[in-house]
C-alpha cells in the first residue's frame, strides 16, 4: 500500500491473549495499513471475550530496554502507547521518548471492554506526564472524566480526540481539539454489533501509523475511523462476549491515500442472466435490485462490480477511481485544464461523485463513498 520503506511504527502496550485488543490488534493495524510493526510490551494478560482472568506486568527496566533495542537499530517513525499498568513504567516511558522526535499517540488505557480495571490511580496521574509529549491523545468518555474533563485538559495545553462510542445515541460523534486551537467532529451512525473489543488501540494505532506515513493528522484520523468501521462491520463473530473486530479483512483499496480504481459499472440487457453468470464466475451479489435492474457485486479482494440494465450499452460503462479527498482532486485537475460533465456532489446512494470523459469519450466517476461501497444501506 505504500511506496518506499515502512514507516516504522513503535507500540508500547499490552498483549492480549485473545487477539482482540492490545498489541495484537495494534500490530494488525499497523500491518494492514502498510507499516512496520515494532512493539514493546508492558503487560501479558490472559484474556478472552469475556474478560480479563490475569495480568502479568512486565518489570520496567525490561520495558524501556525493549524501546531503546529497536529505536537504536530500526529507527522510529511514530509511536502508539496503550497499556502502560503501573506509574513506574509511565514515568520511564516518558523519559525514554523525551529525545525521540516523531508524532505519538497516547491511547490512555484504564478500562477494557469488558469493564476490568487496566490502571491504577498512582498510574493514571503518570498519565500527564505521557499526555505532554504526546502529539495527540485519544480518550473515551469515561477516560476522559478520570483524567479531569475535557476543559481541564484543554487548559493544560494537551490535544485530544475525544471518542464519543460510550454516549447514548444512534450517531457516535468524534471530536478533535488540537493545543493550536483548530475543531474538527465526526460523526456517523452506530454499528450494532457486540464484536468492540479494540476499537481504541485499533483507532489509535491506525492514528499512528497515517502520522508516521506523512499524512496531516486530520486525513489520518479519517483513515482511522473508516477502518475502524470496515474492522467492525468484518468482525468474525467469535467469543461469547465483546468479541474481536475483523482487521483482516479491511480491504486496502479504502485505505490508500491515492486514487484507487476499485468500481466499474457495465450495462446489461438481460438482468437475470448477467446476475446469473458474475455469481457463477465467484462474485458476491451484494446489492440486487431487478426492479432499476441494478445488481453489485464483490470479489475476493474487496473490489465492486456493478451491472446496470440499459438499452445503450455503450453509455452505461463507468469506471470509477476512489480518492478520500475528492474534492480536492478534482480542485486541482480544473486548475490542470480537466473538463468536468459534474462536479462533486452528493448522490442519493452515500456517494459523492464527480464525472469527466477521457479521450475516447468513456465514462469516467471520481468518488469517495468509504464504507458505502462494499456496505451500502441496501446491501443483502
Amino acid at each position: 500500500m505504500t511506496k518506499g520503506p515502512p514507516a516504522r511504527i513503535l507500540i508500547i502496550a499490552g498483549s492480549d491473549s485473545g487477539g482482540g485488543a492490545g498489541i495484537q490488534a495494534d500490530i494488525k493495524t499497523v500491518t494492514m495499513l502498510g507499516g512496520h510493526a515494532m512493539t514493546a510490551v508492558t503487560a501479558i494478560t490472559a484474556q478472552n471475550t469475556l474478560g480479563v482472568d490475569a495480568v502479568h506486568m512486565v518489570p520496567t527496566q525490561i520495558v524501556i530496554d525493549q524501546i531503546s533495542a529497536v529505536v537504536s537499530d530500526i529507527g522510529v517513525d511514530a509511536v502508539k502507547i496503550g497499556m502502560i499498568g503501573n506509574a513506574d513504567t509511565a514515568h520511564a516511558v516518558a523519559d525514554s521518548l523525551a529525545d525521540i522526535s516523531c508524532p505519538i499517540i497516547f491511547d490512555p488505557v484504564m478500562v477494557a471492554t469488558s469493564g476490568a480495571l487496566l490502571a491504577d490511580a498512582n498510574t493514571i496521574s503518570a498519565f500527564e506526564r505521557l499526555m505532554r509529549r504526546a502529539t495527540l491523545t485519544t480518550p473515551n468518555l469515561p477516560e476522559l472524566e478520570a483524567l479531569g474533563g475535557k476543559d481541564a485538559l484543554r487548559d493544560r495545553g494537551f490535544s485530544l480526540l475525544i471518542k464519543g462510542g460510550h454516549a447514548d445515541g444512534d450517531d457516535i460523534i468524534d471530536t478533535l481539539h488540537l493545543a493550536q486551537g483548530q475543531n474538527e467532529s465526526w460523526s456517523d451512525a452506530r454499528i450494532q454489533t457486540r464484536n468492540t473489543h479494540g476499537t481504541g488501540c485499533t483507532l489509535a494505532s491506525a492514528i499512528a501509523t497515517g502520522l508516521g506515513q506523512g499524512m496531516e493528522i486530520v486525513p489520518a484520523i479519517e483513515r482511522a475511523r473508516l477502518f475502524v468501521r470496515l474492522a467492525l462491520r468484518d468482525a468474525p463473530g467469535f467469543g461469547q462476549g465483546h468479541g474481536p473486530m475483523g482487521h483482516q479483512s479491511v480491504r486496502e483499496d479504502a485505505m490508500g491515500a491515492a486514487p484507487s480504481l476499485n468500481h466499474v459499472t457495465v450495462g446489461c440487457r438481460d438482468y437475470v442472466a448477467s446476475v446469473n453468470f458474475y455469481k457463477a464466475l465467484g462474485l458476491e451479489l451484494i446489492v440486487d435490485s431487478p426492479s432499476n435492474g441494478y445488481a453489485r457485486f464483490e470479489a475476493p479482494n474487496g473490489v465492486t462490480f456493478s451491472i446496470h440494465r440499459s438499452d445503450d450499452i455503450a453509455t452505461t460503462t463507468i469506471v470509477y477511481f476512489e480518492n478520500k479527498r475528492l474534492d480536492a482532486w478534482v480542485t486541482e485537475l480544473a486548475s490542470q485544464g480537466f473538463a468536468f460533465e459534474q462536479l462533486p456532489q452528493n448522490e442519493s446512494w452515500g456517494w459523492r461523485e464527480a464525472r469527466l470523459l477521457d479521450p475516447a469519450g468513456n465514462i469516467v466517476c471520481l468518488y469517495m463513498a468509504g464504507e458505502k461501497r462494499r456496505y451500502p444501506d441496501w446491501r443483502i
